[in-house]
Order: structure tokens, then sequence, then C-alpha cells
């Protein structure tokens, strides 16, 4: 199974907008961050440290869904960078197809917080990252999933998923020539 759209996956801070623009790069498909795909109440809940419900999620996992859809129809693979934490929201995001895989971005808790630190100007503060955590419904036993660690740099992170998107059957092997 060849995919039509691979989600970047994982808790706040993990990487999924720096990572995902990469791995678009990369494989020379379109990327698209979810956090541009929220209505401006969720953004404003978000940023007054307010976690957001799954009433608040549903429209939004809908919009990104209608996304990779139309990118389906146009013939054209995507990269999404969205959190998908819980397997509810992931089962949303596949709305029935099998070419919808995810790319987990996995960190410690301790990794993840001095990355959220470091950040500047983003709407979801520091205060959620424990609420991303207990949402995080871990995708290692979903067929369309492959996790990556973030320990390494961005480009290493990178090549390992392309390795493992590849080795998993999801994408052509990045080595492959003409």
């Amino acid at each position: 199974m060849r995919a039509a759209a691979i989600i970047v996956m994982g808790v706040s801070g993990s990487g999924k907008s720096t990572i995902g623009a990469l791995l678009a790069e990369a494989l020379g498909w379109p990327f698209a961050d979810a956090d541009g795909f929220h209505p401006a109440a969720n953004v404003a809940k978000m940023a007054s440290g307010q976690p957001l419900t799954d009433e608040d999620r549903w429209p939004w996992l809908d919009a990104i869904a209608a996304h990779i859809a139309a990118a389906r129809t146009a013939g054209q693979p995507v990269v999404v960078a969205c959190s998908a934490l819980r397997r509810a929201y992931r089962d949303r995001l596949r709305a029935g197809h099998v070419d919808v895989v995810f790319l987990h971005l996995a960190g410690a808790p301790a990794l993840i917080a001095g990355r959220q630190a470091a950040r500047q100007g983003h709407f979801m503060p520091p205060s959620l990252m424990a609420s991303q955590f207990a949402t995080l419904e871990d995708p290692a036993e979903e067929a369309d999933a492959v996790t990556v660690s973030v320990q390494a740099s961005p480009a290493q992170v990178v090549e390992a998923a392309l390795t493992q998107l590849a080795f998993a059957g999801m994408i052509a092997s990045p080595k492959a020539g003409p």
C-alpha cells in the first residue's frame, strides 16, 4: 500500500511542523500544517491554557480529512502535520481510506518540555503538555503507523522516517533510482 497522505503526528513540541515540512520536501509532496485548519475559537481556547474537547476537535479533524480527500482527488499525495493523539482522531482522519498513514514522532516528556520552553510565538502553551501526553494513545499496534524517535537532529529524524516508511511499504524507497 502506497500512501496518498502521511500524517506526521505527536504531542505538541515533538516537531511535527519541522519534520513534516522536511519530509514533504524530501518526497516532493505538498505540506499542510493542521494548525492552520483550527477555527479561531480553538486557537483562543488553547492560547488561554484550556485543552480542547472532542467536540472542539471534530470539525477541525473533518477539515483536515477534507483537505486530504481533495489532494487524493487531484492525484497529489500530501504530508500533513497533525497531533492525531487518539485512535478515534486517527480513524476520523483515515475516513475509511487505507492510503492514509501515520508517522508518530515520539520523545520523552523531558525532551519535549525543553523544546516547548524554547519555542516562541506558538499558541499552545507548555502548560498543556501534560494533557497532550495524557491524551496520547500510542499507535504502535496500528498497521498504518510507524514511530520514530525525535531525539536526533531533524535531518536524522527525516532519514529514519523515510527508511521506516519505505520498509513498511508505505512509500517508495528513498534510495531507489529512476
